[in-house]
């Protein structure tokens, strides 16, 4: 190694260090789901109240899945004789690994897991130490065991055990090894069934790819293995075993350079530089080479590349293209197992995961998947025949593949009833904001309204029009020239396409323009707008022409505010739209999600500081607007003042605008002034104010000044790893929102259906 790579190798290390250590050492935690704030939560977590699911658990012991966390709840075990890259570093050292593993299925899947590290490498002993665990698991992950241990160890704690055994080192690698080589037969115009196939390595995870590879089609006369022993033929007694035997060939023929000619796909999973040059130069024509060697393959790419061009290459590393990495497979897997309460992971199953993980690479890639890759979108090709990792739509396809598969099988104790409502879970898993925003969404695609976006070409918003177009959310209308819409449309990897799914304003020659002059003028001539500087604007200024299209009545909803300042974007939307009648001022409305529910804010982006009647009005519109997503308001109206503690002026405008809505809404539960922590927390309201007219804790924060909303929004976010849906602009006459830079496309997405919706009910009031 040269110096340099010496010190980068040593600072990743003393990174890894630091981030295992600190804040607080590991990588997992253990945290309640039910409350523990008093007496009553306590007799019912515990003694006495907890006898009633266990009684009712002894007399059905299915009920388990209902009372417990075990239907979510894996083991990932391993005794450490065979850690990824490490080798034999024992089941202490390996810990860290497998609490790296417990985060990956938690992060994906929402799956708990226990770690746990067995001191045994006894098969017999180490079965028995795992198989009466059962009562606590709803499956078993092993991970990390050596061959041929891990093939006894798995087979028999399938044989003793009536809850899912999965070995992913084998069994995940087998099966992204498997979805990688139908696409990439597939590719190449070859049928999997017709395909030489010459592997480098016999461990478990090669035996598990080329067992999977049969039953997806393989002919086991088409396989050809090779080991340190050389080729496994016929007769050779070094190194078989009863799992290589199969794959034996009749044959004279004894090194990797004497059977790799004609091969159609070579397997690596052995050991650096096996894979020679000259012997890819034997190769089929569009050979599929698999190195899968970690960290450094049996060729590197650059090197299979010189060779021959028309070589297609997968390999485990994640500076390469096509990275075969089990995290596509393993906590999907499980979810699917899991949520029908699979007895076994069976080849049925597995066949699915192959199947469905295959079909998304031929999917069109999304925003994740691009800023997986830097800003780059990959699309169905020789450099992606496999999802990316951060694909958040595997679970949505994995899955439920998976637990169809147990079903069909009959390995499925809870079988799935209601498929639509099981892939809402899963929607809402993905995306969190999926419960709160159904029945927006759902409303939005009761009459499809159309909805203009100022930033028309940029990457997120032409996603978010696809999925628009998809979902029949809305009719999308895009600012932008059609040349490169066209041509960003076709670079990310999108089918649609420009004046054909979607309409568009081209902002350097329109038929409107002169029209759209004329109105711009009408509105704001006498503001200090001189007809020159209005027709500058109608060509350059994609907000104004968006807030134009919906003023004149050719769109029905506008979305701004990638590019450029709020402030700047909220002028134009006052010139040209306006307010609402009986509105005093614009103000905005944002929506957070994390793991405690939903929570709205206001004002986080206009008022700076409102006054009584201000705080008031802003309070009910954001009430309002609340009211849409089906959920009761409940308004907090905060302060450092708690009921009458101080009596600063913020205390005071806050208790105005408290009798305030009092008089003019006695209906709405809102209640202060009051500090945070007695809004959240009803233990705290009530030692306040025991007969609060909030009958729960606030959904509604209104912030006495801009400075404590907007911080407060950024500190939530910060803190808690909350979704942000919004601002939601209060008060324009017809509906206008201005977006954050930062906003991702199923943001845009939500932020379309609140627009349509807002449409429908501006329809509603005529």
């Amino acid at each position: 190694m040269t110096d340099q790579t010496n010190t980068a190798k040593s600072d990743l290390d003393q990174n890894a260090l630091d981030y295992h250590q600190y804040p607080r050492p590991g990588k997992l935690e253990i945290q309640a789901t039910k409350p523990l704030g008093n007496q009553r939560d306590l007799a019912l977590a515990y003694s006495p109240g907890v006898a009633a699911p266990c009684l009712d658990i002894a007399r059905n012991p299915d009920k388990s899945a209902d009372y417990t966390g075990r239907g979510n709840l894996v083991a990932v075990i391993s005794n450490g004789t065979a850690v990824l890259g490490l080798g034999a570093i024992g089941p202490l050292a390996s810990k860290p690994v497998m609490e790296g593993k417990a985060v990956l299925f938690k992060k994906f899947a929402g799956i708990d897991v226990f770690d746990i590290e067995v001191d045994e490498t006894d098969v017999d002993r180490f079965v028995d130490s795992v198989a009466v665990l059962e009562p606590t698991f709803g499956g078993i992950n092993l991970e990390d065991i050596k061959a041929p241990e891990c093939f006894r160890i798995e087979s028999r704690l399938r044989e003793r055990m009536n809850i899912p055994v999965f070995h992913d080192d084998q069994h995940g690698t087998a099966i992204i090894v498997a979805a990688a080589v139908r696409n990439g037969l597939e590719l190449a115009g070859k049928k999997v069934e017709d395909a030489k196939i010459v592997a480098s390595g016999a461990g478990a995870a090669a035996l598990a790819c080329l067992n999977l590879l049969v039953s997806l089609g393989a002919k086991r006369e088409n396989i050809w293995i090779t080991d340190i022993e050389g080729v496994v033929y016929e007769g050779r007694e070094a190194l078989m075993d009863e799992w290589k035997a199969p794959f034996a060939q009749k044959t004279d023929k004894r090194t990797l350079n004497e059977v790799i000619g004609d091969a159609d796909v070579f397997l690596g999973l052995s050991a650096a530089g096996v894979l020679k040059p000259d012997m890819v130069a034997k190769m089929a024509p569009r050979p599929l080479i698999m190195a899968l060697a970690n960290p450094v393959p049996e060729i590197m790419p650059e090197e299979a590349l010189k060779v021959r061009d028309d070589v297609v290459m997968c390999t485990g590393r994640s500076d390469y293209p096509n990275q075969v990495n089990n995290v596509l497979c393993f906590p999907y897997m499980f979810r699917g197992a899991l949520d029908v309460g699979a007895t076994t992971i069976n080849e049925e199953m597995k066949l699915a995961a192959v199947e469905a993980i295959a079909a998304l690479a031929r999917e069109e890639p999304t925003d994740v998947v691009a800023r997986a890759y830097g800003g780059v979108t990959r699309t169905f090709g020789p450099n992606y025949l496999i999802p990316s990792p951060f694909d958040n739509r595997l679970i949505l396809r994995i899955a439920p593949a998976v637990a169809r598969a147990a079903m069909k099988s009959g390995v499925a104790q809870r079988p799935i009833e209601d498929f639509d409502t099981y892939m809402d879970k899963l929607n809402r898993f993905v995306f969190r904001s999926g419960l709160v925003m159904k029945p927006i969404i759902q409303q939005a695609k009761l009459d499809r309204k159309r909805v203009i976006y100022a930033d028309g070409e940029d990457e997120r918003v032409l996603r978010a029009a696809q999925v628009v177009l998809e979902e029949e959310l809305a009719t999308p209308i895009l600012i932008g020239r059609p040349s490169v819409l066209a041509k960003r449309c076709e670079r990310f990897g999108l089918k649609i396409r420009p004046g054909a799914d979607f309409e568009y304003i081209n902002p350097e020659d329109d038929p409107r323009y002169r029209d759209y002059v004329d109105t711009l003028f009408a509105l704001v001539g006498r503001r200090g707008v001189t007809p020159e500087a209005a027709r500058t604007l109608v060509r350059t200024n994609t907000t104004v022409i968006a807030a134009l299209a919906v003023y004149r009545g050719e769109a029905d909803a506008m979305i701004t505010g990638l590019e450029g300042r709020f402030d700047k974007h909220l002028r134009d939307i006052s010139n040209i739209l306006g307010r609402k009648k009986g509105v005093a001022d614009f103000s905005t409305l944002s929506l957070l999600l994390n793991s405690k529910g939903a929570f709205f804010l206001a004002d986080t982006y206009v008022s700076e500081c409102p006054c009584s009647e201000e705080i008031a009005q802003i309070t009910k519109a954001a009430a309002q607007q609340i009211r849409r997503f089906g959920i009761t308001p409940r308004g907090a109206l905060l302060s450092h003042s708690n009921f009458g503690s101080k009596d600063t002026g913020t205390a005071r405008k806050m208790r105005e605008a408290l009798e305030i809505l009092w008089r003019d809404c006695p209906e709405m539960e809102v209640e202060g002034e009051m500090h945070g922590d007695a809004a959240l927390r009803e233990e705290v309201l009530k030692r306040y104010m025991p007969h609060s007219r909030l009958t729960g804790p606030a959904n509604l924060l209104v912030f006495p000044t801009l400075d404590a909303a907007n911080i407060a929004l950024n500190l939530i976010k910060a803190m808690t790893d909350a979704l942000h849906v919004g601002p939601i602009l209060l008060g324009p006459s017809k509906p206008a929102h201005i977006i954050t830079p930062s906003i991702t496309s199923r943001g845009i997405v939500n932020m379309t259906a609140l627009s349509a919706v807002d449409a429908q009910s501006l329809d509603a009031e005529f």
